[in-house]
This record gives structure tokens, C-alpha cells and sequence, in this order.
């Protein structure tokens, strides 16, 4: 049977959730934490209260951000590792004492459990910004509790993760915003649209390119960190015994190991392909559905902690004949590169080029094709949870440049051409493949 999806969801106002919730008798013990005398001129009414999940490397970028939006208060933050909780409470505490007028500002709640945040029915949004394997579950827990949700990208760990959270979170009406800022850069959106109106003539192939990660040799087992709740980190993923470089940094917030490790993420296929397949599928009109072959092959590490892919080339085939080539940048130079019969567009973060240069200039008339317009990411979102509007990068959308990433990743594994059907989801030439569409949670978790 065919799935129906509109583009535009019916959104439901927070008002409204609240009337109708079954949740809401059991979070009427939840006393609201914020006195308006923290929003001066700015009452309750006209601020939504935001709780952060994970306040890790991305996480506490997030965090600062919307403590510079006066249309949100930040009132809890969670994480496993109480280190990072306690500092991410300073900062949100620093940041609204100086601004509370008569000191009667009361604190920031935090929390090592994200059930007990999204709990909370004074909180109207969250952002999250947990390892991968951790998006789908908290997520679909804000949406049921009735929160609007940011969520880094990549969307989801697994195609069947990204399908169960798109479809709650339109079933409850929230609004939602995956991290894929790129859409709020005036330097895409001109590719795109170029591409879209017709610039370069009938679009061939589109040649997408970024980094890949190192691998490392195996690491010795070490003792759990006071104040991290390991368990609690590994979640829903296989159990294995704690080292640092598995995690993260414990001095800092630098770069962690969990990103090259398969078990919580697919490597840079969903970490830079992500932001680069995302404008992919924008410029080719593609954002609701997907590709309809798909082949891979990749480097693996032998031996070590760090097992996600390192050189590698994947090609998509769409269903208008267009081929995607995705590769590490030693083929493709990083960015996306849009071919077409008449010309080409080339554009990576801080640079858009193009052939003929005229294509630079030229303007997209009043009966052309327009794209969502949108110049700040976070300042998009705020303005959507106020009007009930669709974001700029929407779950729907999330999910299909994400399910374009772990395809990849799936040819990548299996090395063999897959024949997908975007409609249904499944492949159509491959029990194995389908096999990989989902992965085991490690109990009590699960979808």
C-alpha cells in the first residue's frame, strides 16, 4: 500500500496538545520553574521555554546559540555525564542572572535522564544533540510529550528510526528542525534554485564530495569516569566495556570517538553526507523521495576501535535518469557540483561558482520557482514554533537525505548494486539489505 504525505502537516498549537493529551493529568505535578520577572517586557506568553538534551562538542554550540534568542528561555538541561551537565548549567545561569532585573531568577533544572525532562509540561521545545545511535528515541519521546524538537543531524541511525520519527512527529502535529543549516545559507538556496529553474540546461549528474575519518588500533578497556552513567550512554546499543576514544574527551570537548564507530553512527557517509546529499536532493527537486539503484564500495579498518568507512565511492541512480556520484574527496572536491547540458554549479560552505559566470547574476524572476528562504537556522525554527509554520528542514525532508546517506552506507557494506523502491522503503532484489533497514536495541530500549 502506498503512503500519502502531505508537505505540509496539520500542526497543532501546544494549547491544543495539552487539551487533548493523556499525559496531561500525570505532568500536572510539574510546577512551572520560570517567574516572569525574568522576562520583563517579555512575559511567559511570548517566550516558549526550550529543554537541551546531550550538552556535549554540538550540544553546548546549540545551547550558546539559543541563549542569544530572547524569544526562547533555556529552564533544564540533561546529559549523562554530570561534568557536562554542571557546566551547561553555569553558563545558562550566568547568562540569565545578568538579564533577571531584581534577582529573582531561580535556576536551570538539569537531568541525567531525558524521560524526565521531556516529562516536564512547562517545557515547550527541546534540543537534541545526543551520539546518533540516541536520536530516535528521545525525539519520539519529546513529540508524544508535546514538544517542538531541533535535532542534529544526521536525522536518525537506521531508515526504519527515521520512518517511525517523521511519522509521530507529524501525528502530533509538532514542528520540527533537523540540523542541516546549510538550507539557511543564502549560497545553497542560489545553487539550488539555479538548478531547479532550469540554468544549466537538463541536470545530468550531481557530484558530491567530503572527508573521511582515520582509523585507530584497538584501545584498552578503562574504568568508567565518576559521573558518567556509561550504561546510560551505550542505550540502546550492544554492550561493550569503556574506553575514552569510544565516548568522548574527558577534558575537554573535542572531537569524540564515537563518530567512527559503527555501533553509534556510519561514519562521515551520514556525518558530512548529511549536509551534502541534503542539498543534493534540494537542487533536484528530490526531497520527498529518494533513489532507485544504488551501488558502493569502501575501505574498512582490519582491526581497532574505530570500524566506520574510510575511502569510498557511491552511485545513485534517480528515477529521471539522473546519477549522483558520492565520494570521498580524493575523487570528488568537497562540496556539491550540479551538471547539466547547458553548464555547471558548483557550492561548498563560503563559495558557489558556476559555467557560464553569468549564472552568478542571474536573477530568479517572480513566476520562477522560489525556495524556502531562510537566513538563520535557529532564528527559522523559533519563528515556526510561533506560527505553527513548517521549518526549512523539516522530518520528512530529514529523513529522506538521511535514508539517501544510510543507503549508501548499505551498498557500501554489501558491495553489490541494491534496487530500492522509495515509496515502500524496501529494497526490492535484496532480503539482506532489507535486513539493514533496522537494527536490534539492547534492552529495556526499543521503538
Amino acid at each position: 500500500m502506498k503512503r500519502r504525505r502531505s508537505k505540509k502537516p496539520n500542526v497543532l498549537t501546544r494549547r491544543q496538545f495539552l487539551k487533548s493529551s493523556a499525559v496531561t493529568a500525570a505532568a500536572l505535578t510539574w510546577p512551572a520553574i520560570v517567574p516572569a520577572s525574568v522576562f520583563g517586557a517579555n512575559p511567559p506568553s511570548n517566550r516558549f521555554t526550550v529543554g537541551c538534551i546531550g550538552v556535549g562538542r554540538m550540544g553546548l554550540g546549540d545551547l550558546r546559540e539559543i541563549l542569544g534568542f530572547k524569544q526562547a528561555q533555556i529552564v533544564a538541561v540533561c546529559d549523562v555525564d554530570s561534568k557536562r551537565v554542571k557546566h551547561a548549567k553555569q553558563l545558562v545561569e550566568n547568562h540569565y542572572s545578568k538579564q533577571s532585573q531584581n534577582g529573582t531568577y531561580k535556576g536551570c533544572a538539569t537531568y541525567g535522564d531525558f524521560r524526565d525532562l521531556v516529562a516536564r509540561m512547562d517545557i515547550d521545545a527541546v534540543s537534541i544533540a545526543t551520539p546518533d545511535h540516541w536520536h530516535a528515541l528521545p525525539a519520539i519521546a519529546a513529540a508524544k510529550a508535546g514538544k517542538d524538537i531541533f535535532l542534529q543531524k544526521p536525522l536518525t541511525l537506521t531508515i526504519q528510526e527515521g520512518r517511525m520519527l517523521s511519522d509521530t512527529v507529524r501525528r502530533y502535529g509538532r514542528v520540527f528542525q533537523v540540523g542541516s543549516q546549510q538550507r539557511s545559507d543564502s549560497r545553497f538556496r542560489q545553487a539550488c534554485e539555479l538548478v531547479r529553474n532550469g540554468r544549466i540546461g537538463k541536470l545530468q549528474t550531481v557530484k558530491v564530495g567530503f572527508g573521511t575519518d582515520p582509523a585507530t588500533g584497538p584501545q584498552p578497556p578503562m574504568p568508567v569516569p565518576e559521573g558518567l552513567d556509561y550504561n546510560m550512554w551505550l542505550g540502546p546499543a550492544p554492550w561493550a566495556e569503556y574506553t575514552e576514544m569510544r565516548v568522548h574527551p574527558q577534558n575537554d570537548y573535542g572531537r569524540p570517538g564515537w563518530l567512527r564507530i559503527a555501533d553509534y553512527g556510519a561514519g562521515m557517509i551520514t556525518g558530512w553526507g548529511s549536509h551534502h546529499n541534503d542539498i543534493a536532493q534540494w537542487g533536484m527537486g528530490t526531497e520527498y523521495t529518494g533513489p532507485v539503484e544504488i551501488k558502493g564500495q569502501a575501505e574498512y579498518p582490519k582491526d581497532g576501535l574505530w570500524d566506520v568507512h574510510g575511502a569510498f565511492s557511491i552511485e545513485y541512480i534517480y528515477a529521471n535518469g539522473v546519477k549522483v556520484t558520492c565520494t570521498d574527496t580524493g575523487r570528488n572536491k568537497q562540496g556539491i557540483l550540479f551538471e547539466g547540458s547547458e553548464g555547471w554549479i558548483y557550492v561548498k560552505r563560503g563559495q558557489l561558482d558556476a559555467n557560464p559566470k553569468s549564472l552568478l547574476t542571474s536573477p530568479i524572476g517572480p513566476d520562477e520557482l522560489q525556495l524556502y528562504k531562510s537566513n538563520n537556522h535557529k532564528a527559522n525554527l523559533f519563528d515556526c514554533i510561533k506560527s505553527r509554520k513548517e521549518t526549512i528542514a523539516p522530518v520528512e525532508v530529514a529523513h529522506r537525505s538521511c535514508s539517501v546517506c544510510l543507503l549508501g552506507e548499505i551498498a557500501m557494506r554489501l558491495g553489490k548494486k541494491l534496487k530500492w523502491d522509495p515509496e515502500r522503503e524496501r529494497f526490492t532484489n535484496d532480503d539482506q539489505a532489507n535486513r539493514m533497514l533496522s537494527r536490534p536495541m539492547r534492552s529495556p530500549w526499543h521503538l
